[in-house]
């Protein structure tokens, strides 16, 4: 089994793949991982190696993927995996990379999660591709047809605005983010819901339109994140949600690796 972990600003998304029947992980590199079995979140402000711990209960761990935007987190992710599981996982940005040319000004300052949303939906869909995701952010991540990563956006997330509005006036509420109720809103609640949510919507498309303009009116687009289904429906744009988009993009960087190791293993004994 492959534990491939997300670690984000609101939540640590950890997804369990098993391997094809041709082997295991670790000792021949002959085998590909192909299903995600189980998937579960655990909030990043409450993570404890406990609750780790707990999740993953009865599952034996073979080997581990790590991909974080929380890099304090990461550390104590990273030693856990080597107290619970007695392995060293794989760390994006730390001792590998996502296999993709980056074409941002400066490569290294480009969140880990957008170019394994990036690799992963090249992978899965082709390309030119846009692939939009709805998390604390909500980050549009570019790539040519070339399958190049040329960059992107970046916008506050929904719950964000929602606690932005709060924070920075008099007389505006704090609010929990939901599905609006109504299109008009009638009370200040429903006012700030109806905007964050069907503004999102709006300004979702509108940036797509133009996007394509510059990608091709036959890129794709696919959209993720934890509040992917809330906003979904009031974007016209989207061709394909995959809501395990970065999860299913680990276990692809992982399928890499492990082709690398046995190309490599093959040369050595030969």
């Amino acid at each position: 089994m492959l534990l491939a972990i997300d670690i984000g600003n609101t939540n640590i998304s950890l997804g369990i793949f098993s391997a094809t029947k041709a082997g295991g992980f670790n000792k021949n590199y002959g085998k590909k991982i192909n299903r995600l079995k189980k998937r579960f979140d655990i909030a990043t402000k409450h993570y404890k190696q406990e609750r780790l711990k707990n999740a993953l209960r009865g599952i034996s761990i073979d080997d581990a993927i790590i991909c974080s935007v929380v890099p304090k987190i990461t550390d104590i992710l990273e030693k856990d995996c080597k107290r619970l599981f007695g392995i060293k996982p794989y760390v994006l940005g730390k001792n590998i990379t996502v296999p993709i040319k980056n074409l941002y000004r400066r490569p290294k300052q480009v969140g880990q999660d957008r170019l394994v949303n990036a690799y992963a939906g090249i992978m899965l869909y082709g390309a030119p591709l846009i692939a939009v995701d709805f998390g604390t952010a909500i980050t549009f991540d570019v790539i040519s047809g070339k399958k190049e990563y040329l960059g992107g956006l970046i916008l506050s997330g929904l719950q964000l605005s929602l606690d932005a509005l709060a924070e920075r006036t008099a007389l505006l509420p704090k609010i929990k983010l939901k599905k609006p109720e109504e299109f008009i809103g009638r009370t200040t609640k429903t006012s700030m819901l109806s905007g964050v949510v069907y503004g999102a919507g709006v300004i979702t498309d509108e940036l797509v339109r133009s996007l394509k303009k510059r990608l091709g009116k036959f890129a794709q687009v696919i959209a993720t994140g934890g509040d992917i289904d809330l906003v979904a429906k009031f974007c016209r744009k989207i061709d394909k949600i995959e809501k395990d988009l970065t999860l299913k993009g680990l276990g692809l960087i992982y399928n890499e690796i492990s082709k690398r190791k046995r190309f490599q293993r093959l040369n050595y004994s030969a």
